[in-house]
Parts: structure tokens; sequence; C-alpha cells
């Protein structure tokens, strides 16, 4: 008879990305969109963080559960901390929304108009 440890190992386990947060980025009238999948956190385990001009996804749970004796065959659940950097350069910040519904973060960001990013320096 085959060990069981066969059964539930995965050969192609370490080729996966699975420890990376799946992001999808886009533009669309003058609009950053930025859909994160995020499944098995809460809202509240979610921050969103912008510094100069780089966008910070953080998403952290810890594993609270009173641990019992458990011979696990396969612990797939995560526990910890996942982070993603992005940068999107001149943004505007106030004008950005987030929302987080079965799993997905979405995060609308507008660019900065052109106007607003040119300084004219005063000839004396």
């Amino acid at each position: 008879m085959l060990p069981s440890r066969i059964f539930f190992d995965n050969f192609l386990d370490e080729f996966k990305e699975s420890d990376k947060m799946k992001c999808d980025i886009y533009e669309k009238d003058n609009i950053y969109h930025i859909e994160a999948d995020i499944p098995g956190f809460t809202k509240e385990d979610i921050k969103v963080e912008f510094n100069k001009g780089n966008l910070t996804i953080t998403a952290e749970k810890s594993n609270d559960e009173e641990q019992e004796e458990k011979n696990y065959l396969r612990r797939e659940r995560y526990y910890g901390k996942y982070q993603r950097t992005f940068y999107l350069g001149e943004i505007n910040e106030e004008e950005a929304e987030a929302t987080f519904l079965n799993g997905i973060l979405k995060i609308t960001i507008p660019k900065k108009r052109e106007e607003e990013n040119k300084k004219y320096i005063e000839i004396k």
C-alpha cells in the first residue's frame, strides 16, 4: 500500500505562485482600477496605503483558534501577511475609493490632471 502522503502532495506546488496576491490593474478614463483577489480575509484584515506614488495593499490574518492536536495531512489555509506594492505615480488620493465583496478588493484611484502636476516658477 502506498503512503497517504503521496495522495496529498502536489509535485507542482513549487511552481505555483500561491503565496502572491493576484491583482489586475488597468486604466480607463484617467482612473486606475485595481482588483485584488484576497479570499478568506475580511475587510477589517485589509489595509490600503498610499506613499509617494506607491499603493500598498496588506492583508493580515492570525490563527486565533485554540490549537488542539490535529494530525494534518495537508494544511493550505493561509495565516499570516500578504502584501503587494505598485507604483502608480501622480494620483488623486483624496478621491480614491475601495470596496471588498466576496473576496475581491476593488480600488479606483483617479490620476492627477496634468495641470495639477505643473508648477511654474516666478521669474524675477
